[in-house]
C-alpha cells in the first residue's frame, strides 16, 4: 500500500512539474525580433517606445490587411493553450500524453512559421518559443509521441 501511495506522489509531482514548465512558457518571449520587439503568448511588447499590444488587440484590431503568415502566432498560442488544458487533465489522471505532446509540436511548427514570416519581412526573428515548445514535447512526452508515431 505504501508503494502505491509513493508512486502516486511521484506521479503528482511529475504532473505539477509539467504544468509549471508549460505555464512558464506563457511568461517568456516566444519570438525575439531585431527591432527589439518581443512576442509573447499573451501579446507583443515593443521596447522603443514602450508599448504593449495584447493578443486580442492584435487579432481583432490590427490584423486587417496583414499577410496570413502573421496569423501563425495566434494559432501557435491556441495550440499551446489546448496543450496546457490537456496537461491540466493530468491532475485528475485523464491526460493523454500523445495529445499534449502533439499539440506542443504543432504549436512549435506554427511558431516557426510565424518567425519565418517575420524574417521574410526583412527582420531577424529568433524563435525562442519554438525551442521551448519542442523541448517540452521531447522532455515530457517523447515516449508517448514515439508510441503514437511508430506503433
Amino acid at each position: 500500500m505504501k508503494q502505491a501511495v509513493e508512486g502516486r506522489e511521484s506521479s503528482d509531482r511529475e504532473v505539477n512539474r509539467r504544468l509549471l514548465a508549460l505555464a512558464a512558457m506563457f511568461l517568456v518571449p516566444w519570438t525575439v525580433l531585431t527591432t527589439g520587439d518581443l512576442v509573447f503568448a499573451w501579446g507583443l511588447l515593443s521596447l522603443d517606445p514602450l508599448h504593449v499590444t495584447t493578443l486580442p488587440d492584435y487579432l481583432f484590431v490590427y490584423t486587417r490587411g496583414l499577410p496570413r503568415r502573421l496569423l501563425a502566432w495566434p494559432v501557435a498560442v491556441l495550440l499551446y493553450l489546448l496543450a496546457v488544458g490537456s496537461a491540466l487533465l493530468g491532475l485528475v489522471g485523464r491526460e493523454d500524453g500523445r495529445v499534449t505532446g502533439g499539440l506542443l509540436v504543432f504549436s512549435g511548427v506554427s511558431g516557426l512559421q510565424f518567425a519565418l514570416g517575420m524574417t521574410r519581412s526583412g527582420l531577424l526573428a529568433v524563435p525562442v518559443g519554438v525551442v521551448l515548445l519542442w523541448t517540452a514535447a521531447w522532455w515530457f512526452y517523447w515516449p508517448d509521441l514515439r508510441r503514437a508515431v511508430w506503433r
